[in-house]
Parts: C-alpha cells; structure tokens; sequence
C-alpha cells in the first residue's frame, strides 16, 4: 500500500488531493509527493527492504501507487554502486564510488522517473502523456507507456541522440523532431497540451517522476548502511535527480532512518550550458535562461530548469556546491574512466570525474573523503562520442 497523502507546492505550500491528475499549483511552482510519515515509521522497519524482490518497488511505502496492479515494471532500479579502485589510484582517493545508472531497463536514470510516473498515470486513469525531452526521458516514458498501454506524444531536439529517436519511435510513441532546444520542445507540447488535454509529463510539471528518482538516494543510503558518503556529484540538467535525492534524505531523516550527517550533493554542468553553476555562484535563488546553450552532454543541455530552485537549495543546505567543465574534459574524463574502471558511461557522467579532479585541486573535496559519482547513463548510446583508427589487416597477417 502507499501511504501518500497529498500534494504540497514547492513554492508556496498549497495543498493539492493526490486523487486526480495534476500538473503545476495555481503559483506555476511543482507539485511534491508528501507522505504519512509517522504511521510509516510507526509501522514499517527499514530492514525489510533487504528481504524484498530486487527493484525500486520494494521501497513501496515511500512511493505513490496505492495498487499494486498499476505498477509497470521493468525491472529498474537497484543498480550497482562499485568501488573505482583504480581510478580512484589515479585520483590519490581511497574511497571512490560509482553508481551506475546505465544498467537500467532503458541505459538511463529515466527509467527510474518513467516506471513511478506512468505507474501512477496508469493508476489515475491517464489515457495520453505529451512531453518534451532532450532524448533519453522520451525513450523511457515511450518503453513504459507501451507496456502500460497509454498514448505517448514526444517532442525533441533535431540533435538529439539518434538511438533516443529510434527509442522513441520503435516502442510506438508519437516523436516530433524540434528545429531547437528543449525548452524550444517544451513550448510545442505545452501548446498540444492546451488544444487536446493530454496530460503534460514535462519535468516537474507532474510530481511522481521526481518519486523514481528518490529511490537513488534510499538506494545509497542502505549501500551504506543508513550512512551516507561525504559527497554526492550529480549531472544536473532538469535536476530532477538532485531533487529526489534530497527528498529521499528528508524523508529518511523524519522516519528516523538515518542520522543527521547527509552529504554534500554537487551540481555539475558544462560550460556550454551552465545556469545552475551561474546562480550558485551569484548567491541567487534562482537561475537565468542561458542562451545558445550547446555542449556534447545533451542530457544537461537544460537551459533553464523549473525547479531550478529547488537544486540550489539542495545544493546550499547540504553544503555542496556547483561545477562547470568544459567539453573537452568530458571527452577526456570518458576515455580515462574506461581505460581505467571498463565502465563507457554516458557524456553527463563523465562530467563527474572532471569535476572530481577541480574539486580535488582546490581542496574542496579531500582525498581521504568518501565520494560517490552517479553516473546516469551507458555510454553506449553514444557511439558518436568515441573516434577510433584501427588498423585493417590482410588475410593470414601476423600481429
């Protein structure tokens, strides 16, 4: 059973029933998933969750499908945070980690967002879901939608990954190439929202995506044994994911789960698209809209986030902070983290290692400290990203 209550604004605290579809309070803030707390602490040990069939849905309690029938899974969740001893030899670091993302029923992190917010489409009567995407998003919605037999429409930038059109298009959604941005795609699918009443999935403007993604945070937490690492370094586009994890560290706080250490989440964008790293800089509680925003990491290619202040508060209350890298030092980044750890991630999470090396150098990361890097993706979907030469041989050659 579920033991959601509500829907609360992140902005000005109105509340909303959970019973009907709904996308943005009447503020134009987003909506978040609130929880009877106290009867789950009263009734639920964190220890069961051991016992419990692999997969994000044995955290059920902390998500919002109060029927079991509605859940559409694909079995995401639950994925392997290893320790990067060799890379972490090169790094002068005892305690690197990575959590790989990539190993979700479709490459990505999205599948975590998809399975809970189609789940709950479904279990809301939902018959067609509109959204934008910068790629990756689209092709896991469009995977859960099929199985959940709900209509999809997506819309996406030209320059999108190709395998996340191919995605798209193979499991029956509707995909639109957009000659733009995101944000470019956001407009378009508002306006089909406007004319046909679709239900609008674009990020935070439905609460229960950002619930999927929570579960990265649980997932971290009990790796540890309800302890946490000292840093978290996240690659933040939307930010949906640096949400949730922090969502998932305030929610385990009052269930009395963990203690009161939490660790210090790190935001890390491109230098081509870079609004989140701009506002933490200039102490503002919101981001400016980068313009001609570009970078070879598409997945952050976000110019400008709705709840962009709800990653700089999570950034600042945990005492982390906000990092650019260049393009370049994500190429690099990818090469070295495969030469090293035989894990091709995707462009996003190699930013993590560039911007492990700066924070190393200025000393706001200690060597001796305990870090995670959560890697969103396989770099497999990205074969454009790495340039080989091979040497053709004849028949019979000897090497």
């Amino acid at each position: 059973m579920s033991y959601l209550t509500l829907l609360e604004c992140a902005k000005c605290k109105e509340r909303y029933s959970a019973d009907i579809p709904r996308n943005l309070c009447h503020c134009g803030g987003p909506l978040l998933a609130r929880y009877d707390l106290e009867t789950i602490k009263n009734n639920v040990s964190k220890s069961v969750f051991k016992n419990r069939q692999k997969g994000l849905w044995r955290f059920k309690e902390l998500l919002p499908v109060s029927n079991e029938e509605n859940i559409i899974n694909l079995g995401e969740g639950d994925t392997p945070l290893l320790k990067a001893s060799s890379l972490g030899e090169e790094l002068g670091m005892d305690n690197l980690y990575i959590k790989d993302e990539g190993l979700n029923p479709t490459g990505t992190f999205k599948s975590r967002g998809a399975a809970v917010g189609v789940s709950k489409a479904k279990e809301l009567g939902v018959k067609t879901i509109a959204m934008p995407t910068a790629g990756n998003a689209g092709g896991a919605w469009a995977a859960y939608s099929a199985r959940a037999g709900i209509e999809l429409i997506v819309a996406m930038p030209e320059d999108a990954p190709d395998l996340a059109k191919k995605e798209s298009f193979i499991y029956g959604a509707k995909t639109y190439l957009v000659k733009g941005l995101i944000s470019d795609a956001g407009k378009i699918i508002a306006g089909g929202v406007a004319r046909h009443g679709w239900f609008d999935a674009a990020t935070l403007k439905e609460p229960y995506r950002i619930e999927g993604k929570k579960t990265m945070g649980i997932e971290i937490a009990e790796y540890f044994n309800w302890e946490f690492p000292d840093a978290i370094l996240y690659p933040t586009g939307g930010g949906v994911g640096i949400i949730g994890i922090w969502k998932a560290f305030q929610e385990l706080k009052e269930l009395g789960w963990i203690g009161e250490k939490v660790p210090k989440l790190i935001a890390v964008q491109s230098e081509g698209c870079n609004p989140i790293v701009k506002a933490f800089n200039e102490g503002s509680e919101t981001s400016e809209f980068c313009a001609n925003a570009q970078t070879i990491a598409g997945g952050i290619r976000v110019p400008k986030a709705l709840g962009d202040f709800l990653v700089l508060e999570a950034v600042r209350e945990s005492k982390g902070t906000a990092v650019e890298v260049k393009d370049s030092e994500i190429i690099d980044s990818l090469k070295l983290l495969a030469r090293t750890e035989g894990m091709l991630v995707c462009p996003e999470g190699a930013t993590l290692v560039a911007a492990l090396t700066k924070l190393l150098s200025n000393g706001f990361i200690k060597q001796d400290e305990k870090v995670v890097l959560l890697n969103t993706g396989t770099g497999l979907k990205y074969p454009s990203l790495v340039d080989i030469d091979l040497p053709l041989l004849e028949v019979n050659t000897e090497i």
